[in-house]
């Protein structure tokens, strides 16, 4: 006969503990440390998220964003048809040569814009006058026949447009830079070097009379030194003649011209009267000569270095 053995009663205690110890049941025996480990990594972290949101930010607040505007798209239009450039347009497509024909057409058709492309136009400088007369010398340098005889009567006949291109350039380009057209000395001198270089470099020709042409060029390039030297001695004493060396440039230019440019160099010695060699040198005692000799000493600081000290009433 089987009889029922009754449950012995639990303790009170024992439903205390596991109330409060309910995930003692999920926990491995095998891994006693691990709800130990989660509940200090949740400790960290949330004291670290609590840092981060007392801290204040370090970075300055970003700035508003404008909202974009919308793109436009250009609708096509619905009757398209072909029309002329825009002026603006048109000049883009034009070089410098055919930009130079438009306006010398306009200007010979109406004389009235001649003057005022002149007044609009900015003013020539060293540079630029220069650089086209360079141009017309490169021109005349390629159109020498490639072998024989360079300075033979068929060189000359090939050349000669060349050269009388480059030669009207250089009459309408020079009485621009000298006075009174032009109020620097200096600017004058400037030019004038450069473009005595130039005409060193013309070719020279068997035939004598052919050379007339370049003889005429030192002759009127002479002129024209003659005369800007003269004006520069009436400004400052002369004072840019004496300290740009041009005493010895246009002694350079006159010796490789064979003495084509005397007459300039007559001019500026008589406008320096105290260079040594002039032949118009004036002696010793005269009144040029102590003018310009005190006009020195006073430029250089030696003026009255030999003179005693006086000290004390005159």
């Amino acid at each position: 006969m089987n009889s029922l053995v009754a449950t012995p009663p639990i303790p009170p205690h024992f439903y205390e503990h596991n109330r409060f110890n309910t995930t003692s049941r999920f926990v491995s025996p095998m891994n006693p440390a691990g709800s130990r480990k989660r509940k200090a990594e949740d400790d960290n972290g949330s004291s670290d998220h609590d840092t981060r949101m007392s801290a204040s930010p370090t970075s300055s607040p970003a700035l508003p964003t404008k909202p974009l505007a919308a793109r436009q798209i250009k609708r096509p239009r619905p009757n398209l048809s072909g029309r002329p450039l825009s002026l603006g347009r048109l000049f883009e497509t034009l070089d410098s040569d055919a930009l130079r024909s438009v306006l010398r057409s306009l200007c010979d058709r109406h004389p009235e814009l001649g003057q005022e492309v002149v007044d609009t136009a900015p003013r020539p400088n060293i540079t630029s006058a220069l650089q086209v007369l360079s141009n017309y010398q490169s021109t005349l340098q390629s159109s020498f026949p490639l072998g024989g005889n360079p300075s033979s009567d068929y060189a000359y006949n090939r050349v000669r447009p060349h050269v009388m291109n480059l030669l009207d350039a250089l009459n309408d380009f020079t009485p621009h830079f000298l006075p009174p057209n032009e109020t620097h000395p200096s600017t004058s001198l400037n030019y004038l070097d450069g473009v005595t270089e130039i005409i060193h470099q013309l070719p020279r020709w068997d035939t004598p009379h052919y050379n007339l042409e370049k003889e005429a060029a030192y002759e009127e390039i002479a002129k024209a030194w003659a005369l800007v030297i003269r004006e520069a001695s009436k400004r400052g004493g002369g004072i840019q003649l004496q300290y740009g060396e041009w005493d010895q440039k246009l002694a350079k230019h006159n010796q490789t011209s064979g003495g084509k440019l005397q007459d300039a160099v007559h001019a500026l010695s008589a406008s320096l009267g105290w260079m040594a060699g002039n032949p118009s040198h004036p002696g010793p005692g005269c009144p040029q000569t102590d003018t310009a000799s005190i006009r020195q000493q006073l430029l250089s600081g030696t003026y009255g270095a030999g003179l005693p000290l006086k000290v004390g009433p005159w």
